[in-house]
């Protein structure tokens, strides 16, 4: 390390013991001499411009001296320091990350974002155009899941939020200066599922749906339960004399508890089923409990002529279906699990048969309907009073 004294003519910056510049310049002539100073960080040479005062440029010079003799340096960015795959590695061995249900598919994430933006790039060089490209080249890919077709918008945007939790926690920890991609916009996604049975649909994919997935095909038509809360119902957590099912907090998505209403033909179905001999799972395969009904499922749909309709779908089906049977949103969204209204929207199709009944205002319509869901609102504290 050392102190420099920058030339006034050719601006080339040498040792300030030498008194004549490479250029001809007598630096001992002049008076306005700019001082820096040159250290080594990460094998790379760093300077650092000071200014016109000798006696600062030296008091600096001894700090970074100091700094260095305690194993750190001054002013150092912390995101030149790291690398993704460091940082990655750092974050899966998180306890808190661990624990979470989406743990294998954060690694699979982490596996595209380090296969594409590479292992050993510095966190300090991943900037959103980087993460633009990344983001171009993964709508490109074919999609493993689904044959024939690229990635969806949806997935690099899951991807791409992935890395922006790793490098937030990493701040939070104090591993890193800034997240550099922090305010990357996410990309327009249209995943929108614009299909729900009708009731004559429902009744023939139940017809063509072996008999083991049968109830539980009904279950999630009739309730807006996801297909894992259903596939791991205990009997413990159904009350058939109240007619209610009550999820623990660490079986829903929210981790908050549920209470569900059952619907009749539901509670029947329930009462029907054998209990097993060494498990308290309520469906059973040949005395198991069953694993799960993607393939059965696929065929049953395929059989009755639906085509794209996942078991999911079942959810939007039961949610819609709870609105127009004239129930509160509010209840609805108890049952359901769903926290904000924009995520609830998304569940409920309204079809043209629908707005065939609209009523208005000069026609008779009553404009007390939409006072009395604004005074609902207010007093269940989900819009402020203007």
């Amino acid at each position: 390390m050392a102190i420099l004294v920058q030339c006034p003519k050719c601006k080339y910056r040498m040792s300030e013991r030498k008194q004549l510049c490479r250029c001809g310049y007598k630096l001992t002539k002049h008076s306005g001499r700019i001082y820096w100073i040159e250290y080594y960080l990460d094998g790379k040479r760093k300077r650092q411009r000071i200014g016109t005062n000798r006696e600062l440029a030296m008091r600096r010079h001894e700090k970074v001296l100091v700094a260095r003799a305690e194993d750190r340096l001054l002013d150092k960015n912390k995101n030149v320091r790291h690398s993704l795959g460091e940082l990655s590695k750092w974050y899966l061995s998180l306890p808190e990350v661990k624990a979470k249900a989406s743990y294998d598919r954060d690694k699979d994430y982490i596996r595209h974002l380090k296969r594409l933006l590479g292992e050993s790039i510095k966190i300090s060089n991943l900037t959103p155009g980087r993460v633009e490209s990344y983001r171009s080249i993964r709508l490109a890919e074919s999609s493993v899941r689904r044959k024939g077709k690229n990635v969806t918008p949806c997935t690099v945007n899951k991807e791409v939020r992935c890395l922006k939790n790793i490098l937030n926690r990493a701040v939070r920890h104090g591993k890193i200066e800034s997240n550099p991609i922090r305010d990357l916009d996410t990309l327009a996604e249209n995943n929108v599922r614009e299909r729900v049975l009708t009731q004559e649909e429902f009744d023939r994919l139940l017809s063509q749906c072996p008999s083991h997935i049968k109830p539980i095909v009904l279950m999630g038509y009739y309730l807006p339960m996801r297909k894992s809360e259903i596939l791991d119902l205990v009997w413990g957590e159904v009350d058939l004399a109240t007619g209610f099912i009550r999820l623990p907090p660490e079986r829903t998505k929210t981790k908050k508890a549920r209470a569900i209403p059952i619907h009749p033909r539901v509670l029947e179905m329930l009462k029907s089923l054998p209990r097993g001999l060494h498990t308290d799972r309520i469906f059973l395969l040949d005395g198991r409990p069953l694993a799960g009904v993607k393939r059965s499922y696929k065929t049953a749909c395929k059989s009755a002529g639906l085509g794209d309709f996942t078991f999911h779908d079942l959810r939007h089906c039961a949610i819609n279906n709870l609105r127009l049977a004239g129930n509160d949103f509010f209840e609805i969204m108890a049952m359901s699990g769903h926290t904000t209204m924009s995520v609830f929207k998304r569940y409920n199709l309204v079809t043209e048969e629908e707005l065939k009944g609209i009523k208005w205002l000069d026609q008779g319509g009553k404009s007390g309907e939409m006072d009395t869901y604004m005074d609902t609102s207010r007093k269940k504290g989900l819009r402020k009073t203007p």
